[in-house]
């Protein structure tokens, strides 16, 4: 029967994937490392090795088909004897394939070590990049298709290992060689190397015979996002630790930076606003508020109101900045739809300013409190925190002097508001004692590059510090 080449999993979040090219036609002869295709990612462009040996019998997806799901039969090879033309497409024209069962296979000498069942889609590692290939049922062994634990090696010495888990072996001054497979057909994987490694089950690499004196072993870093849940915990000691259940809205934050931090590329802008003439303003504004009965002022304007109304009146007057990501292009907005990150147990809303270039600075702090009330309650609607080209981060109110906010994708920009404190700086050649903060302006490169996002912050700086330019 014919082999599966199935769409891989080259990263641990990846879903679907755009099969960007085919580098193998129907009817070549197909061997055990062969690239055979290109797979683009949202991360990047991979390649796709075999891992099997055959006739590329029949191309069940063509190339620049876009979002292919994960495990889909994207081709199929002839294995030996079998005749690649009368291979035909699987029912449904590559609908992923159910998983795999278990095949009972002949015996293997006692001596030899069994390879372990796979049972993931290939590795998970960004790095890897080769397809999973569905096994045809075992049959007797064959010249080059040994099994048991022949099937890491292939015929003769040659070891089957993926590039990655190569890397990292010879890196560790490890022999690959001496690592047990639970990739397709026994195949060596990354985590089957850093297992290895920690459980110190690995044999040395043997010195060149040249003398060149073996590479010193470096112990890889093991990176936690790459590890699961029991091997975190096997890192403490038990009862040294409480576990704290993962509820849905901590789920999408923790998925939404990760992909933020991993897709989108950031670039940092930071600059010094002086706030005398902000603060000033804010008293005289807060003074004539008016008040009811019990004395309970009207309004209370906050810092933080104005630097909404700054940057939403910043990104009317830089309209390039006033834009979002959406893949195959960039979607400039007409109005200020500005974001402002709320804290809340457990995690964080971002409710969104409408128009805010538009509203006044006391309608804006009604709306935030409004907003930032009922995020705390977990009142909002989804349209309320959806959208917008841009937010605004502040953590002054905890003392924190300066720091870099991970933009919300789709949005272009993202504002980080340090604390406002008194500095001594030189003003008209002499030291002067003033109010200032520290901003920064974390950028998506894809919308808004150096300059632009440059102009965008001197602009909003001219703003904070000539704040009457807010009211007119």
């Amino acid at each position: 029967m014919p082999i599966n080449i199935l769409m891989p999993a080259l990263s641990p979040t990846m879903e679907k994937g755009n099969l960007a090219k085919w580098l193998k036609k129907e009817g070549d002869a197909v061997k055990s490392g062969d690239v055979i295709a290109e797979i683009e990612t949202d991360k990047a462009t991979m390649e796709v090795e075999a891992v099997d040996e055959g006739v590329l019998a029949k191309i069940v997806v063509p190339e620049g088909t876009a979002d292919v799901p994960v495990n889909q039969v994207i081709a199929l090879i002839a294995g030996e004897g079998e005749d690649p033309k009368s291979v035909t497409a699987p029912a449904g024209g590559g609908a992923p394939a159910p998983a795999p069962k278990a095949e009972a296979a002949p015996a293997a000498p006692a001596s030899a070590p069994q390879p372990q069942a796979n049972t993931v889609p290939g590795d998970a590692s960004a790095h890897m990049s080769y397809a999973r290939v569905d096994q045809a049922p075992a049959g007797p062994a064959q010249a080059g298709k040994p099994n048991g634990a022949g099937q890491q090696r292939g015929g003769g010495n040659r070891v089957f290992a993926s590039p990655l888990a190569k890397r990292i072996a010879r890196e560790a001054g490890i022999d690959i060689a001496s690592v047990q497979g639970s990739g397709p057909h026994g195949r060596i994987v990354e985590k089957d190397v850093r297992a290895a490694l920690q459980g110190g089950g690995a044999k040395p690499a043997a010195a060149p015979a040249t003398g060149t004196p073996a590479a010193k072993p470096v112990q890889p870093p093991v990176l936690a996002s790459s590890m699961g849940a029991d091997q975190v915990k096997a890192m403490f000691e038990a009862g040294t630790y409480e576990e704290v259940p993962l509820d849905g809205m901590r789920k999408t934050i923790a998925k939404r930076l990760v992909e933020s931090k991993q897709t989108v590329p950031h670039f940092y802008l930071s600059l010094d606003c002086d706030l005398d003439a902000l603060m000033s303003l804010r008293e005289q504004i807060n003074a004539a508020a008016s008040k009811d009965k019990d004395g309970k002022p009207a309004y209370k304007l906050s810092v933080n109101d104005f630097v909404i109304k700054a940057l939403a009146v910043a990104l009317q007057r830089v309209p390039n900045a006033n834009a979002v990501w959406a893949e195959d292009r960039i979607l400039k907005m007409k109005h200020s739809d500005v974001g402002v990150a709320v804290a809340i147990e457990g995690g964080l809303f971002t409710p969104v300013v409408r128009r805010a270039e538009t509203k006044t600075l006391t309608a804006i702090s009604a709306e935030v409190k409004d907003m930032a009330g009922r995020a705390r309650n977990r009142r909002l609607k989804p349209e309320e925190y959806t959208g917008g080209s841009t937010a605004v981060s502040n953590l002054g109110m905890y003392g924190i002097k300066d720091f870099q906010a991970v933009i919300n994708p789709p949005h272009g920009t993202i504002l980080a508001v340090g604390a406002g404190e008194q500095r001594v700086v030189v003003k008209n050649g002499a030291p002067a004692v003033i109010q200032a903060m520290t901003v920064t302006l974390s950028c998506d490169h894809r919308v808004v590059d150096g300059a632009l996002g440059a102009e965008l912050l001197a602009e909003f700086k001219r703003l904070i510090e000539n704040p009457m330019g807010m009211l007119v």
